[in-house]
């Protein structure tokens, strides 16, 4: 069975992979409502605006680390023949675990303590957050997994 670190990541693959994980992230970005919604709405449009091209190279640095951390539930919806898709969405709170994994590690290695302080003012909510954004990654997991 391929890894899913090998499809993501293909040289084919990769530029269009960044660009659809990039509009994933617009889309969830822009479907947040209420106060937490405005909260994250400012901070997301504040980091494009102060660092453009910020979201783009984190997603790219990202990717590998992800695609790793999300093998497992690749590999288990192969074995069960289930569309990726609805396994990943069935799975979002494990998918959550596994991409947050991740990025509480990078905070936590983090010498800035505005990024370290951020991060986990965040934290709290993130999980929530990750899990609504679970049907589109697995979309295009199924997508590019093809």
């Amino acid at each position: 069975m391929p890894q899913l670190s090998d499809v993501l990541t293909a040289p084919e693959k990769k530029a269009a992979v960044v660009d659809e994980c990039l509009t994933i992230i617009d889309a969830e970005v822009s479907d947040k409502s209420g106060l937490s919604g405005l909260a994250i709405k400012a901070g997301f449009g504040a980091v494009k605006s102060v660092k453009p091209g910020f979201i783009k190279h984190a997603v790219e640095d990202l990717l590998p680390e992800f695609a790793v951390a999300l093998d497992p539930v690749f590999q288990d919806a192969l074995a069960q023949s289930s569309p990726i898709g609805e396994f990943f969405t069935k799975n979002s709170g494990r998918v959550a675990d596994a991409l947050l994994a991740i990025t509480d590690g990078k905070a936590q290695r983090s010498s800035s303590s505005v990024v370290k302080g951020t991060y986990d003012k965040l934290r709290g909510s993130a999980k929530k957050n990750v899990e609504s954004a679970v049907p589109r990654l697995g979309k295009l997991v199924e997508k590019y997994a093809k």
